[in-house]
């Protein structure tokens, strides 16, 4: 079977250490507990690297030690990523001042992965922005990529 190709948004990296929200707390710690019977490949991108670098000292520890741990396959921006993200801002899919979200969807959609993972009910992980980003990559040629929470996946 096909491994699948997941693309964890930097939500969910935070969330291990959301005290403020136990459930989604737990929820993401299960996640990454059961990661090796998933049959998946995790990625992130430069974007969730950048996100971190401006934690605060102890959380970006924190965070780079989880990445460490689960060493996920790091995806580069380039130019057609740029291009997507660009569509997706001045479609109205995602807000200019949210411009990082683009970016994670692009990144994931041009990278042909299957599915981006994601706390971010805002922006990402909501109808809305599931089926704008559904027809405008199929308008331009890319598969169908799912956007799901950690929940939805276990």
């Amino acid at each position: 079977m096909k491994k699948i190709k997941y693309y964890l948004e930097t939500t969910v990296f935070n969330f291990v250490f959301a005290d403020d929200d136990p459930s989604k707390k737990e929820i993401t710690e299960r996640l990454f507990n059961n990661w090796s019977s998933l049959n998946g490949e995790m990625y992130i991108s430069e974007i969730v690297n950048l996100e971190i670098s401006r934690a605060r000292e102890d959380k970006k520890m924190k965070l780079a030690e989880i990445i460490q741990k689960y060493n996920p396959i790091l995806l580069t921006l380039n130019e057609e990523v740029k291009e997507l993200a660009e569509k997706y801002i001045s479609e109205g899919v995602i807000p200019e001042k949210f411009r990082d979200d683009a970016f994670h969807i692009a990144i994931a959609v041009v990278s042909d992965l299957d599915v981006i993972v994601s706390w971010n009910l805002e922006h990402i992980v909501k109808l809305k922005t599931k089926l704008a980003v559904e027809g405008i990559s199929r308008s331009l040629g890319y598969k169908m990529i799912e956007i799901v929470t950690p929940e939805e996946i276990l």
